[in-house]
């Protein structure tokens, strides 16, 4: 257990500072693209060509990096805890951000905030205190099909409608990149082959082929939810989105459980947990929010903005 837990506050570490990083990328990228050659999509979205570049910057790049980091330990995290407590541990990258912002881009947090912060971290020890032993994991071949054939749909066709809405779609792009990294979580604990180690069971394994569609999709939205105006509700959707269907699916089918007797404290912390990540997002100080005079502060011709967003696995 204690192994899971520091495996997963290591990646949340690495996926909150990745965010920093990949939401300044971006914007910057958003902005330079719309003002050189008005590249956005019809209906206001971020094009391809400007998603794609956001990929060349250099904080991009390096956020990335931070990510892959964070996806293999959050991978380890999931097979070693409860889904509602590894995904809940994660998705408190959101306070990795927002306490790093306040160092590196000189954002003054709230009350609100602060308060919210501390929410997330005494919901954290109770869920803790409360996780029992993780479930085996162990499920029929076809629901490994099932989580393929809803990951290609989520993705796909969340990817389509994100597009068609424009500007509009921040929140449904953070809803479906939530999903996406959730049913990601969910394919690294059925996942077959890993242990013992099998090359060609682990191939042949459609949760394999889930993980990539919903890890590589849910990158691409949350790249999207961050081009497109604010992000502190598209992160709220995300925090829920990887948190709540994991946390119930490990609970329901794949054997999670808390310590006997304290499953109302498990309840209570993931609920807190929930709240308060949220909160974190919702009450995130708008872009340019005291960031004047702050080390990290942009030049005026170029603010940059204040990150909300959290960065589950590989976004």
């Amino acid at each position: 257990m204690l192994i899971g837990l520091l495996t997963a506050i290591a990646a949340s570490i690495c996926y909150g500072t990745g965010s920093v990083l990949q939401a300044v990328g971006s914007r910057k990228s958003a902005r330079r693209e719309a003002a050189a050659a008005g590249r956005l999509t019809e209906r206001g979205g971020p094009s391809l060509s400007s998603t794609a570049k956001a990929a060349t910057t250099w904080e991009f790049v390096v956020g990335t990096i931070l990510d892959f980091i964070g996806f293999g330990l959050g991978a380890l995290a999931a097979r070693l805890l409860p889904l509602f407590l590894s995904q809940t541990v994660i998705s408190a990258n959101l306070v990795v951000t927002a306490v790093l912002s306040v160092r590196l881009l000189g954002i003054r947090l709230t009350r609100a905030e602060w308060t919210s912060i501390g929410v997330v971290c005494s919901a954290l020890v109770l869920l803790a205190s409360a996780a029992g032993p993780e479930g085996s994991g162990h499920t029929p071949v076809a629901t490994h099909w099932w989580l393929l054939a809803i990951s290609v749909l989520l993705m796909a066709g969340g990817t389509v409608l994100v597009r068609l809405l424009g500007a509009r779609a921040a929140i449904l792009a953070g809803l479906l990149s939530g999903l996406g990294f959730g049913a990601l979580g969910v394919g690294v604990r059925i996942l077959d082959g890993v242990d013992p180690f099998d090359l060609g069971t682990l191939l042949t394994d459609p949760a394999l082929y889930a993980i990539l569609v919903a890890g590589i999709g849910g990158m691409y939205l949350h790249t999207v939810a961050l081009q497109i105006g604010s992000v502190n509700g598209a992160t709220a959707a995300l925090v829920v989105g990887e948190t709540v269907l994991p946390g119930m699916i490990g609970v329901w089918w794949l054997g999670d459980a808390s310590r006997p007797g304290f499953a109302w404290l498990a309840v209570l912390g993931f609920v807190l947990a929930v709240v308060g990540a949220v909160a974190v997002a919702w009450f995130g100080a708008p872009e340019g929010h005291g960031a004047e005079g702050g080390a990290g502060a942009a030049p005026e011709d170029e603010p940059t903005p204040v990150p909300q967003a959290g960065s589950p696995a590989l976004r």
